[in-house]
């Protein structure tokens, strides 16, 4: 077997490690740096070079080894390599091959094009560990192009009538991918500390950001009016949010889909923008792998496991300590 689930996450004995795991180990291959995958108390990480600035940010003093995209790293007797994900910047696959088999776990991804992550390159293996946060065909993703039009005309009509645009998105990825569609002659940007803060780690990777501005007790905000202001969703129910008056509230998200999502968020809009597959980018990413065995986690795991079987997969539910993509983070990204 060249992986096996263990309470503390999936663990190669080839090569003693884990991937992603949720709990301390003592070394442990990371996909890419939200939270619920790359997680604090490890004694050593690999990650790609891309993925390490953010990790640094958010985790600290950790010891972090860094391995470039299809670099090919002997540990123990497995054959490990990161592959693009395209879910945030230097975001991975990982392959692992051992004595001629190989297993790739994909972390999230998507294949959807976005200017900042490395596109998604699938490749060939035996056994595939997939997520399906948004498994069911009810998720199918607009045009980023028409997405970004409605953004830009929901915000320019609240400047318009001088109220504030509060918009949720998660601190890594979605809201630099939301901000790569504002059209910034609209009104100021204003940012939550915690996008803030990963905006200054992108900035200094080289990633090109509009002009945005973090705000703070001394931001006038008398003097903002019509900007929009880009927060992780969980800060948008709290305090932070309510100084922020008059304002129109909406959510960037996948489950913008769905409906009564928006309606049970009390916000006013909804904006389908997902960093995560949709079906069927889930289905043409496992459809390219050749995968004999598909291993299905995180989502809809037992519909999406079931239509695979009927489709003539070996497909599995592997139940993981993974959350996705949801709407009720805080200030971590």
């Amino acid at each position: 077997m060249v992986l096996t689930l263990t309470p503390n996450g999936l663990y190669c004995p080839a090569g003693d490690f884990h991937i992603d795991p949720w709990r301390p180990v003592a070394r442990a291959l990371i996909t890419h740096g939200h939270a619920d995958h790359a997680r604090g108390g490890h004694g050593a990480y690999l990650a790609t070079d891309i993925a390490a600035p953010v990790m640094r940010h958010r985790l600290g003093a950790i010891t972090l080894d860094t391995i470039l995209y299809g670099e090919v790293r002997q540990i123990g007797g497995a054959g490990v390599s990161f592959h693009p994900a395209g879910h945030v910047p230097g975001s991975a696959q990982i392959r692992v091959e051992v004595a001629g088999e190989v297993w790739v776990v994909s972390g999230d991804y998507k294949l959807e094009h976005d200017p900042f992550p490395t596109p998604f390159a699938p490749g060939r293996c035996h056994q595939f560990v997939t997520e399906c946060t948004f498994g069911l065909p009810v998720f199918d993703w607009p045009d980023p192009a028409e997405v970004a039009r409605e953004i830009n005309a929901w915000w320019a009509a609240n400047a318009a009538e001088g109220r504030f645009s509060l918009l949720g998105a998660y601190a890594l990825g979605k809201a630099q991918r939301v901000l790569a569609m504002l059209d910034p002659s609209v009104a100021p940007i204003l940012t939550h500390g915690a996008i803030e803060a990963t905006n200054a780690v992108m900035r200094a990777q080289g990633f090109a950001l509009p002009e945005t501005r973090h705000v703070t007790p001394e931001t006038d905000l008398r003097a903002m009016r019509g900007a929009l202001v880009l927060a992780p969703p969980g800060a948008l129910s709290g305090p932070w949010a309510r100084r922020f008056r008059p304002a129109s509230t909406g959510f960037a998200s996948g489950w913008m889909r769905l409906r009564g999502v928006r309606r049970r968020r009390a916000a006013d809009r909804g904006f389908v923008v997902s960093d995560h597959a949709d079906w069927a980018g889930l289905n043409r990413a496992i459809a390219a792998t050749g995968a004999e065995t598909i291993h299905v986690t995180h989502g809809y795991t037992e519909v999406f496991a079931r239509w695979l079987s009927d489709q003539g997969h070996d497909a599995r539910v592997l139940r993981t300590e993974f959350s996705g993509e949801t709407l009720d983070d805080g200030a971590e990204p």
